[in-house]
């Protein structure tokens, strides 16, 4: 067994005086590795660290994303809601214009009606009318006539008389 190396009071800090120099080249060695470890363990952190937040990144690149998209189709509903909504409003103006179109035509046919109506009654009035004139200048004809052959009758029986009472 060697004896543990002393450490000389004028050594200066981290020197190690007094080891056989092929144990203090494998302690270097040992601390080398260890150092060598632990740089191996810190830069598999950090690309651990790396890789987590790069993980993160795309998880939030693809939540954005997701938003983006839910946002666009959103929009786009309503965009179709509101067209659909126009393409309603619109369809119930040409039907309201329509009803206003039959309606004014009904209005126009009840009209022209009417008007044929009077134009008949007007007719019928006047034929009536004229129907009764004539049958009133009938009548003052036939009285005319009545009158006339009453008037020669009573000639006639005039001249009987007359022509009697010559005889006589």
């Amino acid at each position: 067994m060697g004896g543990g190396g002393k450490v000389g009071l004028g050594a200066r800090s981290g020197e190690v005086t007094g080891i056989e120099p092929e144990r203090h080249r494998r302690l270097k060695e040992k601390e080398k590795e260890k150092e060598k470890e632990k740089e191996k363990d810190k830069k598999e952190k950090e690309k651990e660290k790396e890789e987590k937040e790069k993980e993160k990144e795309k998880e939030k690149e693809k939540e954005e994303k997701a938003k983006k998209e839910k946002e666009k189709n959103e929009k786009e509903k309503e965009k179709e809601k509101e067209k659909e909504e126009k393409a309603k409003k619109e369809k119930e103006k040409k039907e309201k214009e329509k009803e206003k179109e039959k309606e004014k035509e009904k209005e126009k046919d009840k009209k022209e009606k009417e008007k044929e109506e009077k134009e008949k009654e007007k007719e019928k009035e006047k034929e009536e009318k004229e129907k009764k004139e004539k049958e009133k200048k009938e009548k003052e004809k036939t009285e005319k006539e009545k009158k006339e052959k009453e008037k020669k009758e009573k000639e006639k029986k005039e001249k009987e008389k007359e022509k009697e009472k010559e005889k006589e």
